[in-house]
């Protein structure tokens, strides 16, 4: 689709048009400076013309912050990408030196710029666009990200300069979640399979704070790449930024097909690890542990059955999920991920049909019949498959909850045997049914 690039300096209010334009609250919104430093993407429509909006990191040569140069690099894909430009400014503090900093890049653009005052709350404070009349801009729009004032009239330039959308690919996109701890790279294996810098990668701890969406093709297959924020420990979370960035992290493993749980193969598992796989296998995504760093690793040998090891004792309700070693930095094994994931995401959509599943589950009843409930054997009457991604079944029985979890788990494992489905979660849920009249699934009492 068409792109609208939104720029400006730090804190003019960017994020928050690019949430009123877009009607979600995909990009954070905070009163400090430099919250968004990756562009950040989402889909818009204003009467009947669908485009993308992207929202960029603001633009100040002479920023403190660390990732200045980065982010001017991001600013600058973004120009390059965009099909239009907005330029906000901040109708409250007026024309600034870091305004005159981003004209000079956007001056020799040849691509429909608009010109837009934010904070401009109502028809009663427009006097204050007089202040800018000295940029030598043009026409200047008013509008109010927070409020919506002046937000229609804005669009409907918008669409009558923007291309024609390209029709929408019916395929369906296998969703793919990055997650892992600060600084696992997570951002330099997106960088890596897209072949561009996509997204920041730094050092530091923390440098992607937005969930940033991706679409590529490997293969000729499309599928979409989730970034999410390195989740810290609860403890560590200090910054109110930080905690939207984990409750985003946790969103994108929601939305995701398969997850991408990504190791230090330098330090092996640790807790943080154990406890970004357990939010993985809550969501009951298909996952994928991925050793990162495996380049720096020196005795490979011992460390591969080491951090092997250690993910199967430590993060055993995982026990289903596929292992491998890469490098995210020299692209080591890397094209091999998305075969993995093609054969994960397979099981992820299997369906049984209900006579093989029954087949399945009186075979397991009798080669281990269901424990004792109040003096009585639990009778388990017929089970069905409900749904996909991941396959869940649904087990008819006379007292669902008096089922252990450690028969549970022996049905499961039982299905895994008898079907192959080794590399997904299974989700098996008991019900009541009353029913006198439903023939019981025979055992051996």
């Amino acid at each position: 689709m068409a792109l609208l690039a939104i720029m400006g300096r730090p804190n003019v209010g960017k994020s928050t048009l690019f949430n009123r334009i877009t009607k979600s609250r995909k990009a954070m919104v905070d009163d400090s400076p430099g919250v968004t430093r990756d562009r950040n993407y989402a889909d818009a429509e204003h009467d009947g013309v669908k485009f993308s909006v992207v929202d960029t990191g603001g633009f100040s040569k002479n920023d403190p912050d660390a990732f200045v140069d980065l982010i001017h690099f991001q600013v600058n894909q973004a120009i390059e990408e965009a099909d239009a430009i907005a330029m906000v400014f901040d109708g409250k503090d007026g024309p600034s030196p870091f305004d005159r900093d981003l004209l000079s890049v956007l001056r020799p653009i040849d691509k429909p710029i608009f010109y837009l005052v934010n904070k401009i709350d109502s028809a009663d404070l427009e006097y204050l666009m007089a202040d800018f009349a000295e940029l030598g801009v043009g026409e200047l729009h008013p509008v109010s990200g927070e409020h919506g004032y002046g937000i229609p009239t804005f669009l409907d330039m918008i669409v009558k300069v923007l291309p024609k959308a390209s029709p929408k690919l019916e395929e369906d996109m296998i969703s793919i979640g990055v997650v892992g701890r600060p600084n696992a790279g997570k951002s330099s294996l997106i960088n890596k399979i897209l072949g561009q810098e996509r997204l920041l990668v730094s050092d530091t701890p923390g440098t992607t704070r937005d969930a940033v969406d991706t679409v590529c093709q490997v293969n000729g297959k499309p599928y979409l790449l989730l970034d999410t924020a390195g989740i810290r420990r609860k403890g560590k979370v200090k910054h109110k930024l930080e905690k939207f960035s984990i409750v985003r992290a946790l969103k994108g493993l929601e939305r995701c097909d398969v997850a991408l749980v990504m190791l230090d193969a330098t330090e092996g598992i640790t807790d943080q690890d154990v406890h970004i796989a357990g939010y993985a296998e809550e969501r009951k995504c298909g996952c994928i542990f991925l050793a990162n760093k495996w380049d720096l690793v020196k005795d490979k040998d011992w460390a591969l059955k080491k951090i092997k090891d250690d993910v199967r004792m430590n993060a055993k309700f995982l026990n289903y999920a596929p292992f491998m070693t890469i490098s995210a930095l020299t692209g080591q094994r890397v094209h091999r991920i998305f075969e993995l994931v093609d054969k994960v995401y397979a099981q992820y959509t299997t369906r049984i049909s209900t006579s093989k599943l029954n087949r399945m589950l009186e075979n397991a009843i009798t080669r281990h019949e269901p424990p004792y409930h109040k003096g009585r054997r639990l009778k388990f009457y017929y089970a069905t498959q409900v749904s996909t991604k991941p396959p869940t079944i649904v087990c008819f029985v006379n007292h669902p909850d008096a089922v252990h979890f450690s028969y549970k788990r022996f049905l499961i494992n039982h299905i895994r045997e008898e079907t192959g489905l080794d590399q997904t979660p299974i989700r098996l849920l008991f019900r009541q049914r009353d029913r006198k009249d439903l023939k019981v699934l025979k055992s051996g009492g």
